[in-house]
């Protein structure tokens, strides 16, 4: 997610102060990724260091508003114009915790994969319990809203169905006898990047997209 610039997209439209870019990005999110004040007034330095907004108005009430400047304007054509690209493996949670258990003695990896599912599909439940409560868009910030909430839906469909790959890869491990717990290397370890790790962040765009999908 970037918060650089969809900060500066609501710049955009105009000056805004700290706490009403707070407001209106949950606005237009529908409050799945809240911000922290800290956080807006971070990005905002960054960005006036950067050139891309400066220091506007002070208002009655003393809030200090930013506004975007050209650079700025320039910045958020060129990210609505570009695609989001996925080169370079995220560290996701749950797969990092089950390529671990894995390797490890004594762990029912089904177990895991089981309580897992169980999380998953609950989750599942509830995003669209929360879709079906609401009628059809009326509004920009409630089709906004939809659209935030459909990508969760398909991300959480997307981890079941993972969920069922690696069960059933487990299981053919199992039954081939290569499932045994990875016991630690005692040589030393040698400097640099590992060749397969250098590989692995050459994976094919579609397996990258799932994995951001389940971050």
């Amino acid at each position: 997610m970037s918060v650089r610039q969809s900060l500066l997209a609501i710049l955009n439209q105009g000056p805004c102060y700290g706490y009403q870019l707070r407001a209106e990005f949950d606005r237009r999110t529908g409050s799945t990724w809240p911000l922290n004040v800290g956080q807006i007034y971070n990005t905002l330095d960054r960005l006036e260091r950067d050139g891309l907004v400066q220091k506007a108005d002070i208002d009655a009430g003393g809030q200090n508003y930013v506004e975007i400047t050209a650079a700025g304007r320039a910045e958020v054509a060129d990210w609505l114009g570009s695609p989001v690209v996925r080169t370079r493996a995220t560290r996701d949670e749950l797969a990092i915790k089950l390529a671990i258990a894995v390797t490890l003695p004594g762990v029912d990896i089904a177990h895991v994969i089981h309580v897992q599912r169980s999380a998953t599909v609950r989750t599942l439940q509830e995003l669209n319990r929360t879709k079906n409560s609401t009628t059809d868009p009326g509004s920009s910030e409630q089709l906004a809203w939809l659209l935030v909430i459909d990508s969760l839906i398909f991300a959480t469909e997307s981890e079941a169905r993972w969920l069922d790959h690696c069960e059933a890869r487990l299981a053919r491990a199992v039954g081939a006898g290569t499932a045994a717990p990875l016991p630690l290397n005692t040589e030393v370890p040698k400097r640099g990047r590992p060749a397969k790790a250098a590989a692995s962040t050459e994976a094919p765009a579609a397996h990258m997209t799932a994995a951001q999908g389940r971050s």
